[in-house]
């Protein structure tokens, strides 16, 4: 059984222009048509943030499905989707009983029946060929209930507990133990951060109250022979464990994505047990690149940018540090730009640090931000960087679980712009 992982599409999503990633979207997606043709893909996987906000545009969903319909020529006999924190439950399933005539399987949210998830697809001769545990974003509701004066320990553990035992119920189920026992390869899926893993400011945020690296590598059941997670950007295995790994973003999303590897994951299954993983390339379409030097250098390094072996202008994030006045910097850096228009632009402006104020800063791990260049999850951690780790925990929780409610009740508030 041949099966493609791949995560964290975000259709739809806005970058600092404003503008909608549409073209460099639909590149990935012709791509991807092509390879999953070419690789001769049985089960395409998509593990979470099909969209970048539970309220997709009509582009954004118009990409989703023209996609979905043009795989039906392709010879991948099932795809299988799951919600992310930034998907809509509703809004995915909606389609849910449609799009299973086209052996497209839709878990949106965590099912009232938890059978739900677990599907049993069919290899080309017929018999059975794989068995997915299609587990979505689990949110607070789905596993645990708020327990009256519980620490922030306390909190944590209940949801790495529940988090665990929901996946050890899903292995434990006898139609998962009986297919495995006759050599049939169990995939599960998840969109969550696993501990160990490596996140970044600006890219993904923490999707559970309270922090990071809720359940290790150690709490997914040895029955998965392969665990396709999504939520982190960056490709990685978790754990040590080559069996489980993000696969991550096909598109760079911000620019702490600017080197990352994009790519997709090839899976090959004979029989239970760990596959044979390949990585396959995402063609980049748009570089982003940072420009962050003295003024001198910024110059010279955006005057010897090469753009060429792109289709697409690269999009830069350009800080100058100078004593020289912000009008000269501007005017500077403006005029290389102007020359290189064709190569590149900065979306974001330039942005200016005196030399003397990065001298005194340059020991700190937090990169100078304008206020409105920070999400209000960024935000909220400088704010509380500076307290006792305990504090800080505790506040994170209660400011997650207000987050949290906000989202769910009106998802228009939050702009679909949390990670």
């Amino acid at each position: 059984m041949r099966v493609l992982h791949t995560a964290d599409w975000h259709l739809g999503q806005h970058f600092l222009t404003g503008q909608e990633r549409t073209t460099e979207q639909q590149a990935f997606l012709d791509w991807l048509l092509l390879t999953v043709q070419a690789q001769a893909i049985e089960v395409l996987v998509i593990a979470g943030d099909i969209f970048d906000t539970q309220t997709p545009s009509y582009t954004a969903q118009e990409l989703y499905y023209t996609f979905l319909v043009k795989m039906q020529a392709t010879g991948c006999r099932d795809i299988v989707v799951v919600g992310g924190n930034h998907d809509s439950p509703t809004m995915l399933n909606a389609s849910r009983r449609l799009l299973r005539q086209l052996r497209i399987h839709v878990v949106g949210g965590v099912p009232t029946d938890a059978a739900e998830q677990i599907l049993h697809l069919s290899a080309a001769n017929g018999r059975p060929g794989l068995v997915v545990c299609a587990v979505p974003f689990l949110r607070d509701r789905d596993i645990r209930l708020a327990v009256a004066g519980e620490t922030s320990d306390d909190r944590q553990l209940r949801i790495r507990q529940s988090i665990a035992g929901h996946y050890a119920a899903l292995a434990d189920h006898e139609s998962v133990v009986r297919q495995r026992e006759h050599d049939v390869p169990v995939l599960a899926t998840g969109h969550l951060y696993a501990a160990g893993g490596e996140a970044r400011e600006g890219a993904e945020r923490d999707v559970h109250i309270g922090g990071l690296g809720l359940i290790g590598a150690e709490h997914f059941p040895a029955t998965f022979d392969y665990v396709a997670l999504g939520h982190l950007h960056r490709p990685q295995v978790v754990g040590g464990r080559a069996h489980i790994r993000y696969s991550g973003s096909p598109v760079p999303l911000s620019f702490t994505e600017a080197d990352d590897k994009q790519q997709v994951l090839l899976l090959e299954f004979s029989g239970a047990g760990a596959p044979a993983i390949t990585s396959l390339p995402v063609p980049v379409t748009r570089r982003l690149q940072r420009f962050h030097g003295t003024l001198e250098e910024v110059e010279a390094d955006i005057l010897a940018f090469d753009n060429s072996a792109f289709p697409l202008v690269a999009w830069a994030d350009v800080l100058v540090r100078s004593d020289e006045t912000p009008a000269e910097v501007q005017r500077r850096v403006q005029a290389v730009l102007q020359l290189q228009k064709a190569q590149v632009l900065a979306p974001r402006g330039v942005r200016h640090q005196r030399a003397t104020e990065a001298a005194d800063l340059a020991e700190s791990t937090i990169p100078l931000a304008l206020l409105h260049e920070l999400t209000v999850d960024e935000v909220f951690s400088r704010r509380v960087a500076s307290l006792p780790p305990e504090r800080a925990a505790a506040l994170a929780a209660t400011f997650g679980e207000l987050r949290q409610l906000l989202a769910e009740a009106d998802p228009l508030a939050w702009g679909g712009t949390d990670a």
